[in-house]
């Protein structure tokens, strides 16, 4: 855990943005979600019925699941998590930034000019011609 009880190995702005997460947006998550599963539930009921009748059939059932049941209940789950997935995306964003930020004031205090393992870049030999130019 971290000093303010946070995660180990996350920076503090990156785990508080999943904390501030209040009661009324948890409540709307929810409600969305037993929606789901209540839509879920009928089209089931739908496909159960399709395949349990006698003039259905089983690919009539599954054909009714996946069009009137996943089809259009990922499709709204999808878009229904696109502002939670923005701010994911911006809270994510702003601590790899900010470490980025760290790890720059921290190299520049540092001192050390280069700190790479790369031999540094040699001039290349005249005997190589340019692309276009003529040997001499």
């Amino acid at each position: 855990m971290g000093p303010h009880g946070g995660v180990p190995g996350l920076p503090e702005c990156q785990w508080r943005g999943f904390q501030q997460a209040d009661a009324t947006t948890s409540l709307e998550r929810l409600a969305v979600y037993l929606v789901v599963i209540g839509w879920l539930y009928v089209v089931l009921m739908m496909a159960v019925a399709e395949g349990s009748n006698t003039t259905g059939t089983v690919l009539g059932a599954i054909v009714t699941f996946i069009l009137y049941g996943l089809l259009p209940v990922s499709l709204v789950v999808y878009l229904m998590r696109t502002p939670q997935r923005r701010k994911e995306n911006k809270a994510r964003e702003a601590a790899e930034d900010q470490l980025r930020r760290a790890a720059a004031e921290t190299s520049a205090a540092s001192g050390d000019p280069d700190t790479g393992s790369h031999a540094p870049a040699a001039a290349e030999p005249a005997s190589i011609t340019p692309v276009g130019k003529e040997g001499g």
